[in-house]
């Protein structure tokens, strides 16, 4: 299977003399029918900050939505696993961040692992959808392979996701079944969390922010609105701001006490 050029996984070691001593990892995650390209931006303005970061191409994405088909949740949250097992053993504290499904897939290892997570930074993560076709797929994903895609919900002119054209309805069907365990054990989540929310977002409506916002346990909570990009902010007018507000974010959970 030929992979993208742009979706090769990211992964940098950490700088610790950068960081007061203290080996840091953060752990990315890029969202469903996207790859690495959406997120390596980010992952290079922390690395520059001398955190160890590793950002993984999940199974299925990068390649064809008909090989992404064939995948499943466990695929990719096994994969996202044991990037962070890699992590953890390289550095002292590990922040997980995520785009979109990648937000959902670090909220579900913030819960299983909450003793090993400092921080979660999400950023327009989908856990729930008010869009009533989906209570379809089950039948329609044996029908219909795919529908239009959901890449490229991007303001800032010119740029480019790289994600999948059509959308796969079997995987996608695989990743909305996992959503309400998620919503069922988001207290679980005691991490500090920095939620970054675009005020337009073509692909993810308002359900999911409330259900994480007010489902974790977690009282060190912040909320930052993004007026100036849509869905894929990572590499959209606001991405900056992303950058900026969790590298502070990642010094300030991993200090040590």
């Amino acid at each position: 299977m030929t992979v993208h050029p742009l979706a090769a996984p990211f992964s940098a070691p950490a700088r610790p003399e950068l960081t007061g001593g203290r080996r840091v990892g953060v752990l990315l995650c890029h969202g469903f029918t996207g790859q690495p390209a959406s997120m390596r931006p980010w992952a290079e303005a922390l690395a520059a900050q001398g955190y160890a970061v590793e950002l993984p191409r999940l199974p299925g994405h990068g390649t064809t939505w008909q090989e992404l088909n064939t995948r499943t949740w466990a695929d990719w949250y096994a994969e996202l696993v044991a990037a962070f097992d890699r992590l953890r053993a390289a550095t002292d504290a590990v922040v997980v961040g995520g785009l979109s499904m990648g937000g959902a897939l670090v909220l579900r290892l913030a819960a299983d692992r909450a003793a090993e997570v400092a921080g979660v930074v999400v950023v327009n993560p989908a856990v729930a959808t008010k869009r009533l076709d989906v209570r379809l797929l089950p039948v329609v994903k044996h029908v219909v392979g795919s529908f239009p895609g959901i890449a490229d919900d991007i303001k800032k002119p010119g740029v480019k996701e790289h994600g999948y054209a059509r959308t796969p309805l079997r995987a996608a069907h695989s990743m909305m079944r996992a959503w309400p365990g998620i919503v069922a054990d988001l207290p679980r989540i005691t991490a500090p969390l920095l939620y970054f929310r675009s005020a337009v977002d073509h692909v993810v409506d308002e359900l999911s922010q409330p259900l994480i916002v007010g489902g974790v346990s977690a009282t060190d909570v912040t909320v930052v609105p993004l007026e100036d990009s849509y869905h894929v902010a990572t590499l959209d007018n606001d991405a900056e701001l992303i950058f900026t507000e969790s590298a502070a974010f990642v010094a300030r959970v991993t200090a040590a006490g």
